[in-house]
């Protein structure tokens, strides 16, 4: 893998992720651009000790143009874009509308309550084009490519990391307008947050208490029971496994987990993130088959926090879930779902796992 690192009219940082035989690219970037904004601020709900962004620069982001003014497609002569090479393998670089930005210096607020603590949105939102190809999606992509994919993950995730403030590094796909993406070039998202997530913490809790009273691990045996059962394993590998959870949320959801347990991706060998590849193409492949049509969903690592002690009981795996019930028919979060966060699903996870075998 070649990686190149260049700098836009902004100041903000470009990566450009190649295969070796790729050709040099092209860094210059001759626009003239405003600065980015580094409004970002958080606030503590101290009822759910939860912490919540508010960005609101990103209302004026860019919206479903055309595909002829898209700009995650590469440069040409006649119009330049985030990417000022004509021509890319994979890409990553810093959002122009970042919810957390390093230079966050975003006020606290008039008059917040006593108990709502308020600080700087310090983190990094980094945009990461999978590939040039406007009309391709990730489903489509060549294994070794995807295999290209991971590499940058991994290399965003280390580096990332190793940010001050930095407490989880999140890689994730939005897909379909559906889904709310706004751009329809096939592209992901990488957050770095400076704090660790309440799902994470959820996560980790309940597995540290799990370790407590069994101890093993609540991750590795949830992998065991489903690949022991079968009934809800969509497809395996020499290193990994699909499956269908027992419990869905989603009308659609795809738990992708590796069988050595490890924290984050940079931990996955040449071999695993081979063997990935070709697995999760398989998948997505399959999802898209699910109605004939491409599915939109969301795709998101679960890697290790940074530093918090929980770290210690996290096991990386990639959740894939979509909001589509049927071919015509989406799932939207009613009553229960948003008051409560208490999930009703109107599929049985078996049925599920059945189609997508």
């Amino acid at each position: 893998m070649k990686r190149t690192t260049a700098e836009l009219a902004d100041g903000r940082e470009i990566i450009y992720f190649d295969h070796d035989d790729s050709p040099a690219r092209e860094l210059h970037d001759p626009r003239k651009l405003d600065p980015v904004s580094t409004a970002s601020q958080m606030r503590h709900d101290p009822v759910l000790d939860e912490w919540v962004i508010l960005a609101a620069h990103r209302q004026s982001r860019t919206y479903h143009p055309p595909a002829n003014s898209c700009p995650l497609c590469p440069s040409t002569s006649e119009r330049h874009t985030e990417i000022p090479s004509p021509d890319y393998d994979v890409v990553v670089f810093e959002n122009r509308f970042p919810s957390l930005s390093m230079h966050a210096v975003g006020d606290a607020g008039p008059s917040l309550p006593p108990l709502v603590g308020s600080r700087s949105g310090v983190g990094r939102c980094e945009v990461v084009c999978f590939t040039s190809d406007h009309d391709a999606a990730f489903a489509t992509l060549r294994p070794e490519h995807a295999r290209l994919v991971v590499d940058t993950w991994a290399d965003r995730t280390s580096a990332l990391a190793g940010l001050p403030g930095v407490e989880q590094v999140f890689p994730f796909e939005n897909r379909g307008e559906a889904i709310g993406v706004t751009l329809a070039h096939p592209h992901g998202q990488i957050y770095a947050y400076p704090f660790v997530t309440p799902k994470s913490r959820q996560m980790l809790g309940n597995a540290a208490s799990y370790a407590a009273r069994t101890g093993r691990n609540l991750f590795a045996d949830v992998l065991t029971g489903e690949r022991d059962s079968g009934a809800r394993v969509v497809v395996t590998s020499a290193h990994w496994t699909a499956f269908v959870p027992a419990a869905a949320r989603w009308p659609v959801e795809v738990h992708v987990y590796p069988h050595r347990r490890v924290p984050d991706i940079p931990s996955l060998t040449d071999a695993e993130r081979d063997d990935f590849a070709v697995l999760y193409l398989d998948v997505l492949r399959r999802l898209d088959g699910l109605y004939a049509q491409p599915l939109p969903y969301v795709a998101a690592w679960h890697q290790a926090p940074v530093s918090d002690p929980l770290r210690e009981h996290a096991y990386l795996h990639l959740q894939v879930s979509s909001i589509q019930r049927a071919a015509d028919k989406l799932k939207y979060l009613a009553g229960s779902e948003t008051g409560m966060g208490a999930f009703i699903t109107d599929v049985l996870p078996e049925d599920v796992a059945s189609r997508l075998r």
